[in-house]
């Protein structure tokens, strides 16, 4: 049985926070998505990713608490946890659905964050079987064919293979070449060895 793809959006202004908390969680056994936001607005702008988990330092939500209530009030599937290296009042942290400190050891954190995002339904969101014109879109690209060239080979419209592009992003939460290709092989549609040249 495949795990759920979890997409986590990390609101987090400091390159070096980031960095440690996303290595550390992709080191994990979980298939986590992470994705770099730098404001708390970027969310609703995010149509083709759900969400089921926004960590973020609570100095983003500091001064703008109805800001960000009106912003949760929007995303009720998903799971809001503070990433905390510093103090904060209380009342701020409790409009969170959680908290962890960066003193927290990685199997704590990672534990945390899969007990909250356990009852999440991952079937209903994230684990969308591609067609197969998405998967032939798919290999296309992996072979570094642009969306014209695509629409040539398959006698479809640019118009119709930036929307299997678009699908492809929303049912994988893969935005990158580089990741959608070892997503096409980590589910045999290609072979490494085609990519190695």
């Amino acid at each position: 049985m495949s795990k759920c793809r979890v997409n986590i959006a990390v609101i987090e202004p400091s390159q070096i926070i980031y960095e440690g908390f996303s290595n550390m969680l992709l080191k994990s056994t979980e298939h986590y998505c992470l994705y770099r936001l730098s404001e708390l607005a970027e969310l609703t702008n995010s149509l083709t990713l759900k969400f089921s988990i926004v960590i973020l330092n609570p100095a983003i939500i500091q001064n703008k608490i109805n800001s960000f209530l009106k912003i949760k009030k929007n995303f009720p599937d998903t799971v809001w946890i503070g990433l905390v290296y510093s103090f904060y009042d209380s009342e701020l942290l409790m409009r969170l659905d959680d908290a962890i400190s960066i003193t927290d050891s990685a199997e704590q954190i990672i534990q945390r964050i899969n007990n909250l995002h356990s009852k999440y339904n991952c079937e209903a969101n994230h684990n969308k079987d591609l067609t197969d014109r998405e998967v032939e879109v798919l290999i296309h690209l992996t072979r570094g064919l642009s969306s014209k060239e695509i629409a040539d080979k398959l006698n479809i419209s640019v118009h119709t293979v930036v929307s299997h592009r678009k699908n492809l992003v929303e049912k994988t939460g893969i935005k990158s070449l580089p990741g959608l290709t070892l997503y096409a092989i980590s589910k045999n549609f290609i072979k490494l060895e085609d990519h190695l040249t």
